[in-house]
């Protein structure tokens, strides 16, 4: 079969490899579709442990069942998810899960960048969700990101009376968007550097867009009525996107940081101001069990116009552009690649 092998965001290369072969506890999915992700080109991220095959944001048909697999057959049409929690440790039983070691050591063979994966027994028990017959398989990879975006908006405690600044409006940033939106917040700003991006963002439900260049808490205050925002959601891993947030935020508020500058990055808070004015940082790590739940029942409303988030759609033999359109980040917003799209 093929497969997309990573080594760094210029270099991504198909090339075949062995068809995987399953144990009577697992099934194998045949991928037609699957989201290159923000994380994907994140070179700190992944060049350390390249050259592999990316791709979490998987949809696809189960081609084969083992015997001793229970609740799915052969022509299901299916979500996976590749990290999933053992649902006993301290941190999963305090709601914690994504901080769990075997969500963080678990993982379906070789990856969504590939014609076929090989969905391991664990995720075969607790990982593998039907889609819905209105969802559509490029619909499907949105599953993840906005069970993602769905953890972030909980912990970050966002309601319908907060204004809300997201910074930064790639894919993560327009889900926030819109989700916030669905929930009644009547006052979403984005912020970025990116015309083409804010353009998009408005697109996408923003009450109001910001050029981040030059002093963001200024222009939002003028955009704002004086105010700063209760809520600031950074969706970015520009250092100084980071540090911007720290001066954007109203007293009483909190900052999630949903993307994180590289590790080598160390971020100066103003502890003292933050604890006068009792402001709060948070930060979110993937999804949960329960995060896809509803992820899953979100999208099967139709309500979230994630289709027209998909700006290119790609066959696996053009993976490569794939990752060049989104480390970019210009004129792009979601790439789907079709592993077995002729």
């Amino acid at each position: 079969m093929l497969a997309a092998v990573y080594y760094n965001n210029k270099d991504v290369r198909v090339q075949e490899v062995p068809k995987p072969e399953i144990e009577d506890d697992e099934i194998l999915m045949k991928v037609m579709a699957s989201g290159i992700c923000g994380s994907d080109v994140t070179e700190w991220y992944r060049v350390p442990k390249a050259p592999r095959i990316l791709g979490h944001e998987a949809t696809g048909v189960i081609e084969k069942v083992g015997s001793r697999v229970s609740g799915c057959k052969v022509g299901d049409r299916v979500f996976v998810s590749h990290h999933v929690p053992c649902n006993k440790c301290r941190y999963c039983l305090r709601g914690h899960h994504t901080a769990c070691r075997t969500l963080h050591t678990t993982n379906y063979y070789p990856g969504g960048f590939a014609q076929y994966i090989r969905v391991p027994r664990i995720n075969v028990e607790t990982g593998v969700y039907k889609l819905p017959s209105e969802t559509s398989f490029e619909d499907g990879t949105f599953i993840e990101p906005l069970a993602c975006v769905v953890r972030g908006q909980r912990l970050a405690q966002i309601h319908k009376n907060d204004v809300l600044l997201v910074i930064g409006s790639g894919v993560s940033g327009i889900l926030h968007v819109q989700l916030a939106k669905r929930k009644g917040l009547k006052r979403v700003v984005v912020a970025d550097i990116n015309k083409y991006r804010l353009e998009l963002a408005e697109k996408f439900g923003a009450d109001c867009t910001i050029n981040a260049q030059g002093n963001l808490p200024y222009k939002l205050k003028e955009n704002n009525d004086g105010r700063l925002a209760d809520k600031v959601v950074v969706c970015t891993g520009a250092t100084q996107a980071a540090l911007t947030a720290l001066d954007c935020v109203d007293k009483g508020g909190i900052i999630l940081f949903f993307a994180v500058p590289d590790p080598s990055v160390n971020v100066p808070v103003p502890i003292n101001k933050f604890w006068r004015n009792e402001i709060s940082l948070k930060t979110s790590y993937g999804a949960a069990p329960n995060d896809l739940v509803e992820s899953l029942a979100i999208l099967a409303e139709g309500k979230l116009n994630v289709r027209d988030m998909i700006t290119h759609r790609l066959s696996l033999r053009q993976a490569a552009e794939g990752f060049r359109l989104m480390a970019e980040a210009g004129e792009s917003l979601k790439v789907v690649l079709e592993p077995n799209r002729d």
